[in-house]
C-alpha cells in the first residue's frame, strides 16, 4: 500500500497559539504539556512561583534552547514556527527581553540599538525609541553596560523594539529595579500597549503585571493550572495565596 501524503497543518484561528509545549534540561523535565492562546494586540502576564517554568516557557516559544530539548507547536501570525531556530523566530517577529537584559559589552547605546537594525525588517526608528526613553537619547553616547539597571532594561526593550517584532515577551522586566523605577516602566510598558503589540510578561511582582495584563495564566511545576482574566486573579484571594503567594 503506498504511503499517505502528510497533510499540511491548518494554522489555528488566534494570533499566537503554542500547543502542548515540553522542554527538558538534562534529566529535568521543566515545561510539561503547557498551552498558551493570544489574539493581537492582547497582553498575558505569565505567572508562578520560582521554578515554576516560565522563563522556560518563555524560551521555548523564543527558539533559544535547542529544538532537540522542546517539543509542541507555535504559530505566530499564521506562520508555523516550531521547528524554527532563535534567529527564525526573532525574523518572524518574536522578541525576547531576557531577565540579564544583555546588553552588549563595548558598545554604546546608539550603537547596540543600530545592531539591532542591521538585519531587516526594521522595526521602530531610534528617534522613536528616544521619544519613549528620553534617558536613553541623553545617553546615546554612554557604554551601555555602565548605565543603570533601570536605563539597561529600557535599553533591552528598546533593542527589541527596534525590530519589526509582533510579539513580545518579557522576562521580570521590573527585577532589581527601584519602585519609582518601577513606575517608569509600567508607563512605558502601557504606551507599548497603546501600540496594539501582543506580549506577553513574566513578573514576580504578580499585582503589577495582572495590573497591565487582559488575562493570566498561572504555572506550578511546569503546568497551567489557571487561565482566564487577570482580573479574576486580582479578585481571588485563595488562587493568589495558593500559587502566588500573594
Amino acid at each position: 500500500m503506498a504511503a499517505q501524503a502528510t497533510q499540511p497543518q491548518a494554522a489555528p484561528s488566534s494570533f499566537f497559539t503554542a500547543s502542548d509545549l515540553h522542554s527538558y534540561y538534562g534529566e529535568s523535565y521543566i515545561v510539561q504539556g503547557v498551552s498558551l492562546e493570544l489574539n493581537e494586540g492582547e497582553i498575558l502576564a505569565l505567572l508562578g512561583r520560582n521554578g515554576a517554568g516560565k522563563t522556560s516557557t518563555l524560551r521555548s516559544i523564543a527558539r533559544v534552547d535547542s529544538p532537540a530539548l522542546v517539543r509542541g507547536e507555535i504559530w505566530l501570525d499564521g506562520n508555523p514556527l516550531h521547528q524554527a531556530s532563535s534567529f527564525q523566530a526573532a525574523q518572524a517577529g518574536i522578541g525576547l527581553v531576557p531577565e540579564d537584559r544583555r546588553i552588549i559589552q563595548g558598545l554604546t547605546v546608539e550603537e547596540n540599538l543600530q545592531l539591532a537594525q542591521i538585519e531587516k525588517p526594521v522595526g521602530w526608528s531610534i528617534e522613536r525609541i528616544y521619544d519613549l526613553f528620553p534617558r536613553l537619547g541623553e545617553r546615546r553616547k554612554q557604554e551601555g553596560t555602565t548605565l543603570s539597571g533601570g536605563e539597561q532594561q529600557m535599553l533591552a526593550i528598546g533593542r527589541v523594539l527596534a525590530r519589526d517584532i509582533k510579539l513580545l515577551l518579557l522576562d521580570e522586566p521590573y527585577e532589581g529595579l527601584a519602585p519609582v523605577i518601577v513606575q517608569e516602566i509600567e508607563k512605558t510598558l502601557q504606551l507599548i500597549r497603546e501600540q496594539g503589540i501582543t506580549t506577553i510578561i513574566v513578573e514576580q511582582n504578580a499585582v503589577a503585571a495582572l495590573t497591565l495584563a487582559d488575562r493570566a495564566v498561572i504555572l506550578d511545576t511546569g503546568q497551567v493550572v489557571f487561565d482566564g482574566s487577570a482580573k479574576d486573579v486580582l479578585e481571588n484571594e485563595q488562587l493568589r495565596h495558593d500559587y502566588l503567594a500573594i
